[in-house]
């Protein structure tokens, strides 16, 4: 009799199939859920490549009051230096308009620096000059503001030196400098966060 047959194996195995295809579905929006964030979560701006690949730091009134400086710390303890946003020669009318290497006992724009060993590379003191920027009325001295070894200068703002005005945290870099680790680490709490040098120069 009909009430008496058996479920076929298609019956049977109807539910462990719909189990299945929850389950896969389920990893499948997990999976979705990790790889995708929620736009909701995205920050309104994107972060820069600065801020994703360095940390910031900031010195400000460096040796004279208005010479604000920046350092950006890669995690392979390369330090890139240049001039902050409320650095005096950024707000003056016209700003930067001449970038000279040539101070101290030698021409920064010469250095040659080779090798894995970073050969010739010369050492500096924090305080030491790594180049003179000048606009239509001042001149100022920008400085290493960590000890270590001098491995890049921008050569670039010798032609165009208006990269500072338009970019200084970027194409506008001054130097890139190696501090050793034990001298970073005797300097770095010294220095501001971004957040403390917006505060103190009531940047926005």
């Amino acid at each position: 009799m009909a009430e008496n047959a058996e479920p076929s194996e298609e019956t049977l195995n109807k539910p462990i199939q719909e189990n299945k295809r929850t389950t896969e579905e389920e990893k499948r929006q997990d999976l979705s859920s990790l790889l995708l964030p929620n736009p909701k979560d995205l920050p309104q701006i994107p972060p820069t490549a600065v801020e994703t690949n360095f940390s910031s730091y900031f010195v400000a009134d460096f040796m004279k009051p208005g010479h604000d400086q920046y350092i950006y710390r890669h995690a392979n303890g390369l330090c890139v230096i240049g001039l902050a946003r409320a650095h005096l020669a950024l707000t003056e009318t016209g700003g930067v308009t001449v970038v000279d290497f040539n101070v101290g006992k030698s021409d920064r724009s010469e250095l040659k620096v080779t090798g894995k060993r970073k050969r010739n590379a010369l050492q500096f003191e924090s305080n030491s000059a790594l180049c003179k920027v000048s606009t239509n009325g001042n001149s100022y001295i920008v400085r290493c503001c960590v000890k270590g070894s001098l491995l890049e200068v921008n050569d670039r703002l010798i032609k165009q030196p208006d990269l500072l005005n338009s970019s200084a945290d970027r194409e506008g870099y001054v130097a890139i400098i190696m501090p050793k680790q034990g001298e970073w680490l005797k300097i770095k709490d010294s220095f501001l966060s971004y957040e403390e040098y917006v505060q103190l120069r009531g940047l926005s």
